[in-house]
Formats: structure tokens, C-alpha cells, sequence
């Protein structure tokens, strides 16, 4: 162990090791709270994935307060950037608006109606096929928001056997993480990069993109095939019975999502705009379905965990990204992103000087390829978990199950970034 190593990184890797951990283990916490009523409340607390990685960085702080001090403690968590676990929240609960809702399933159906499939075949391709590449335009939350909504009211919901419920989540975390990287701004770890190595939306569409694009589309097509059967003998994915929607509401709505998305950088204007919105939902109530304020600032708390405890990570992970090559480089992104999440991933390797395009791309395409194999791997997956574990038993998502259901799409993935 390098001398350089201070008591705080150890301490903040202990930390971030067992709250790995504590994410393989949630579904023990649910038990526990079968087995031991008179305190189940703890333990469903404990089992909620969206408490793991704040539970475990508030364990930090407490360590750094009585390693460090106060002042130094404060200062760390205060020096943390938490933009990102803001945006997903605000972004979480505009797009899962029931105006915004309504109008993508409008669009859905309607393609649904064209396509030469069975209509619930149809409108599951597009929830896994067309959603995610959304997300390249309205960003990868909002996109996992809108898919895992469809997703969970319209197949989810009515009875699926579990090997389909896990096989789509896996693809859809799968396609959401690779979906994104058609533009420069949608994607989180796109995001990272994009400004230092000054990479653009043409360059990132012809670098990155239509090779993603063709891999979600073979990925939603595969799975929609296999299970054909199962999804058109249910009478899944038809056309919900809702209340037109004035467009001018509609148009209100997606005017926020777009103010949002604009000033994604600046959380300033964003949660203004969201107090706007808030105003709004509130004025036309009869327009509108309970907004998903729980859900959302859950994930929020994830994402502020993993903030916390991904700045102390540094001293380990960086030296495993340099004096590789470029293919075992892909490989090894593509396995630290399950344990890690990507966008911190990418961060790192941003802040190596004198790095090759090789090196970059292969940072990159392994970061996004690997964004489906855990909860962690990429920042909207536990928006994902946070509306589709309902359709699991105990709401409980088998982190084991999850990663060999995407183990599939991810090869894909990889093909098309590797051989392409």
C-alpha cells in the first residue's frame, strides 16, 4: 500500500467496499423484517437501494468528523459538486408528469400501429428500442423515467413472469446507458469528458452513436422475439385508457423538461424552474397525477451517497486506468463500472494529462457498455429500480439476477463498440 495513502481514503474505501455490499444484501434486510417485526421499520429502511450509499456516506462523515474534525469534514462534503443528484430529481418528477407521460404514450401507440408486429410486441420494442435513444434529446433520467413508467403500467404490472421482469430491466438499463451518447450533453459520463477533451454532438453520433443506436435496436429486437409469445398471450401493451390531454398543457410541460434540460450545468435556474413547475402542477390539478416527489428525492439521496463517497476513491482508481492498453482498458471500464459509478469513472480518466484517442475511446465505450450490470453502474438506474421494483417480490431487485440479465445486451454492446 502506497505511503501516500491517508487514514480518510482508507476509511472512505472501507465505506464504499461495504456499501457495494450492502446493495447484494438488500433483500436479507427485507427477511429481517419478516423475521423480526419489532424493529422492521430499520430494516426495510436498510433495505430501500436508494438508502444504501446515502447510509453509508452520512457513516463516512461521522469517520472523517472523528479522524478530521469538524472544519475538515464540513469542508469535504461541502466541496462536493451535487449538481447531478439535483438534475436527476428535478428531471425525475417533470418527465413522470402526467402530461409529459400521456403525450409519449400517445407517440408510442401510435408508431406501435405501424410496426407489422402483435400491438403488445410493438409497444414493448419501443419502450426498450426508441425511449432510450430518447434519452440523447432529453437525457438519460428522464428517458429511464418515462421507459420504466411504460414499462411498469403496461407489462410490469399485469403479471409477467420473473425471468421476463429481470430480462427487460437488465436491457433497459443496458440500452438507457448506451442510448444516451448519440449527443454530447444526455449522458452523464459523456458529460464528464465532453468539456476537457472537447468532444461535440457530430463527433460523439459518428465516434459513438449509430453504433449504440444499432445495438439498442438489435437488443430491444432480440428480447421482443423471444418473448413474444408470453407478451402477446397476456394482452400486454395496450393503449391505456386516459383522458385527452389539452396540448397546450402538454406543451407546458415539455417546456420545463427542455428549461431543465438547458440548464443542466447550473442548479440555480434548474430548481427555479422546478418551483415554477411545482406552482403550476398545483394551478391545473385536474391535468395532473401525483407527482413522484418520494421516488425522486430517494434516487437524489443515492446519487448524493455515491457523491460522497466516490471524491475518496481516487487513490486506487486512477493508477488502475493508466499504462493499459486500449482493449484490456475497455474491459477493465467495463467491470469497474458495476462496482463504481460510470460518470465518476470518466471524471477520473478526464483528469489524466497526455492521454491518446485510443485511450479515451476505450475509457468511454467501456463506461457506457458496463452501465447495466449493477444499480450503481450508471447514475438513472435507481430512478429505473425506484419505479419497477413494485413488479418484484418484496420490491426487492437480486443484484445477482440483475447482472446476468445483462450480461446479454452488454455483449452486444461491446461487439458493436469493439468491432464497428
Amino acid at each position: 500500500m502506497s505511503p501516500a495513502v491517508t487514514a480518510p481514503e482508507l476509511v472512505a474505501a472501507v465505506c464504499f467496499g461495504l456499501a457495494v455490499l450492502h446493495t447484494f444484501s438488500t433483500g436479507l434486510f427485507a427477511r429481517l423484517a419478516h423475521s423480526q417485526p419489532r424493529h422492521a421499520g430499520l430494516w426495510h429502511l436498510l433495505g430501500e437501494v436508494e438508502v444504501v450509499f446515502g447510509f453509508w456516506a452520512f457513516v463516512l462523515f461521522a469517520a472523517l468528523f472523528w479522524l478530521s474534525g469538524q472544519a475538515a469534514a464540513v469542508d469535504y462534503v461541502e466541496g462536493r459538486n451535487f449538481t447531478e443528484p439535483l438534475f436527476v430529481f428535478v428531471i425525475m418528477v417533470i418527465a413522470a408528469s402526467r402530461p409529459i407521460l400521456v403525450s409519449v404514450m400517445q407517440l408510442v401507440d401510435s408508431l406501435a400501429g405501424l410496426l407489422p408486429n402483435a400491438r403488445p410486441v410493438a409497444v414493448f420494442f419501443l419502450c426498450l428500442g426508441l425511449v432510450p435513444l430518447l434519452g440523447s434529446v432529453i437525457t438519460e433520467p428522464a428517458a429511464m423515467t418515462l421507459a420504466a413508467l411504460m414499462l411498469r403500467d403496461r407489462f410490469f404490472s399485469q403479471g409477467l413472469s420473473t425471468r421476463l421482469k429481470y430480462a427487460t430491466l437488465g436491457m433497459l438499463f443496458v440500452n438507457i446507458s448506451i442510448g444516451g451518447t448519440l449527443t454530447h450533453f444526455a449522458a452523464p459520463p459523456v458529460l464528464m469528458v465532453a468539456g476537457p477533451w472537447q468532444w461535440d454532438t457530430p463527433f460523439m453520433f459518428a465516434t459513438f452513436g449509430w453504433k449504440a443506436a444499432l445495438a439498442v435496436v438489435i437488443n430491444a429486437s432480440v428480447l421482443s422475439l423471444l418473448f413474444r409469445r408470453e407478451l402477446t398471450a397476456r394482452g400486454l401493451g395496450r393503449e391505456a385508457g386516459t383522458e385527452p390531454m389539452p396540448l397546450t398543457v402538454a406543451a407546458i410541460h415539455m417546456a420545463f423538461l427542455v428549461g431543465v434540460v438547458v440548464f443542466a450545468h447550473h442548479p440555480v435556474v434548474f430548481m427555479g424552474l422546478f418551483l415554477f413547475f411545482l406552482g403550476y402542477t398545483t394551478a391545473y390539478a385536474r391535468h395532473q397525477s401525483p407527482l413522484i416527489l418520494r421516488e425522486g428525492l430517494l434516487v437524489a439521496f443515492f446519487l448524493a451517497g455515491l457523491v460522497v463517497l466516490g471524491g475518496l476513491q481516487q487513490w486506487w482508481l486512477q493508477p488502475l486506468l493508466t499504462g493499459i492498453e486500449p482493449t484490456a482498458l475497455f474491459f477493465l471500464a467495463t467491470g469497474l463500472t458495476a462496482i463504481t459509478d460510470n460518470a465518476a469513472l470518466t471524471y477520473l480518466a478526464s483528469l489524466v494529462q497526455g492521454v491518446s484517442d485510443e485511450f479515451k475511446y476505450a475509457i468511454v465505450a467501456g463506461a457506457v457498455t458496463g452501465g447495466g450490470l449493477s444499480i450503481i453502474a450508471n447514475a438513472p438506474n435507481p430512478a429505473g429500480i425506484a419505479i419497477l421494483k413494485v413488479g418484484f417480490d418484496e420490491q426487492a431487485v437480486s443484484p445477482l439476477k440483475l447482472l446476468l440479465a445483462a450480461l446479454a445486451p452488454t455483449s452486444v454492446a461491446a461487439l458493436a463498440f469493439l468491432l464497428l
